[in-house]
């Protein structure tokens, strides 16, 4: 077999490609949310309603996550991969001529669909192709993009719906969306390790239902459902606070405030390395109570300290996403793969229902009403990081099985 090795012109090709579509997947995504408080205004609907432009987006991009590694094994990596860029950039453009929030709606649905196509299979392109040694570099390029390309979608958008409107901002960043995606086209090599094969339907449902029914599995997809749905209830909202009286924030000010994302490139790496030193589920705790002390911070009337409350909770919730998103794969015991498209999932639910859910406690309560509705969510959260450290671990489960059937043999 050949492998993509450090070094080689095939390795910084291929760095390339998925730096241009982790960039794009994110830029894509999470471009509407600074862009919450002017559809409410333009389109004369609820923060609720207005925060459907990204919730829609999610769980639809969450659902499809689910069946584009399937459809992968059939029609191979790089071709699915390439239509779905495609097809959300060109999505992206109708995005921006959308008449009515309706329309929006619609092909934001659509966009997350496609958008499915790349996370769901990029990790597994990267285990085929890229030599074990040169793995951890080619991954961690491929993820500083999603987190470059998600600060950057909300920037552009915030600056350029100030300067001009939220049309020409989601047409900048459609153009910007098909370069990446031309980009991606041009520079990721063939397949060379990929074998495609039959869909095994009964397979795939089976392993499913056994990752469903680990409970420390169960633990796992919970957190990620709580903390994404956490931060973009809190970054889906802010602006709202922002923006009106007393601090009268511009919309270009309020797209900058997303530039704290940047720690999560930090935070990701450090906490992930304390997990190791201390423990996965006392770090774990420790990342979600950062992240509850973050969101606490915004409730202060003093604009310094609520936007200081703002790296605080990114700080916690990216680290308690890569502690949760590694352990899965320690913890499945088989298809680790489809382990870790279940947690992305309900990771990308949680933003789907925490950030709609959090408008009905803005319109309910106000901001002490957001942050409330976060406090439960971390809570919760910390319940099950605490009963993870009590569920056996994947090799103490796995030696339990092979004792019992060891003893039904005899």
């Amino acid at each position: 077999m050949s492998y993509i090795q450090q070094g080689t012109a095939a390795f910084r090709k291929s760095n390339l490609a998925f730096f241009a579509a982790g960039f794009n997947t994110f830029a894509i995504l999470y471009s509407t949310q600074p862009l919450l408080p002017v559809f409410s205004e333009e389109f004369h609907v609820s923060p609720t309603m207005a925060s459907l432009s990204l919730s829609v987006t999610t769980i639809a991009l969450a659902v499809s996550m689910l069946f584009f590694g399937s459809i992968s094994e059939v029609w191979g990596r790089k071709p699915v991969m390439i239509v779905s860029m495609l097809l959300a950039s060109v999505l992206s453009i109708l995005t921006a001529c959308s008449t009515s929030f309706e329309s929006l709606l619609v092909f934001r649905i659509i966009q997350g669909i496609a958008l499915g196509g790349l996370p769901s299979i990029a990790m597994a392109y990267l285990g085929e192709e890229v030599e074990a040694s040169s793995l951890g570099v080619a991954m961690g390029l491929y993820i500083s993009g999603n987190s470059v390309g998600a600060v950057s979608g909300r920037i552009i958008s915030g600056m350029l719906t100030d300067f001009f409107n939220w049309h020409v901002a989601m047409g900048s960043i459609s153009v910007i969306s098909l370069i990446a995606s031309l980009i991606f086209w041009l520079n990721l090599p063939k397949s060379q390790n990929f074998h495609p094969r039959a869909p095994e339907v009964g397979k795939l449902i089976s392993s499913m239902g056994s990752h469903l029914k680990d409970p420390g599995l169960l633990c796992l997809f919970g957190i990620g459902f709580l903390i994404l749905g956490s931060n973009v209830g809190l970054y889906n909202y802010i602006g709202y606070v922002l923006t009106a009286q007393p601090y009268a924030l511009s919309q270009s000010l309020v797209g900058w405030i997303f530039i704290v994302f940047l720690v999560g490139t930090v935070s990701s790496v450090w906490m992930a390395k304390q997990a190791e030193k201390h423990g996965r589920a006392k770090v774990m705790i420790v990342s979600l109570i950062i992240t509850l002390l973050g969101a606490c911070l915004t409730l202060d009337a003093h604009l310094w300290v609520k936007i200081l409350g703002l790296p605080v909770l990114t700080f916690g919730f990216f680290g308690s996403h890569s502690i949760a998103s590694s352990w899965v794969g320690r913890r499945a015991l088989h298809d680790k793969a489809q382990a870790s498209s279940l947690y992305l999932f309900f990771y990308y639910a949680g933003s789907s229902i925490g950030g709609t859910l959090g408008g009905l406690f803005w319109s309910s309560f106000g901001w002490g009403g957001v942050v409330g509705m976060i406090a439960g969510f971390l809570l919760l959260g910390l319940v099950l990081a605490a009963c993870l450290s009590k569920i056996p671990t994947a090799v103490a489960l796995a030696n339990k099985k092979g004792t019992e059937k060891l003893s039904i043999a005899k």
